[in-house]
């Protein structure tokens, strides 16, 4: 089954603002996203972020973070954050975006 993946507006300008050379490589995570959905490593609580449900997926040695939930009913991946490992940049803008 292929699942649609679908970044959120936030998620779009993130990935639109990364240089070539970290696009390239976070579009192919994406793309096969579109037939592994759970391929990343399932979020928890952490730090007081509480991101249970979504999952994470690394890209160029654990400098860009991808977090994406599943919805099953509508066969979709949901990016809602594209980020910089930094500070747990990816997480907590993950976070305000899912509340």
């Amino acid at each position: 089954m292929k699942y649609n993946v679908h970044l959120i507006e936030e998620a779009k300008k993130e990935f639109k603002q990364l240089d070539n050379s970290q696009k390239i490589p976070v579009a192919k995570q994406l793309k096969q996203l579109e037939t592994s959905p759970y391929k990343g490593k399932p979020l928890g609580k952490k730090f007081g972020i509480d991101l249970t449900g979504y999952y994470k997926l690394y890209v160029l040695k654990k400098q860009i973070r991808i977090i994406y939930t599943v919805v099953e009913n509508k066969v979709m991946v949901e990016v809602i954050s594209i980020g910089k490992r930094e500070e747990f940049a990816a997480y907590k803008d993950a976070y305000k975006r899912t509340k």
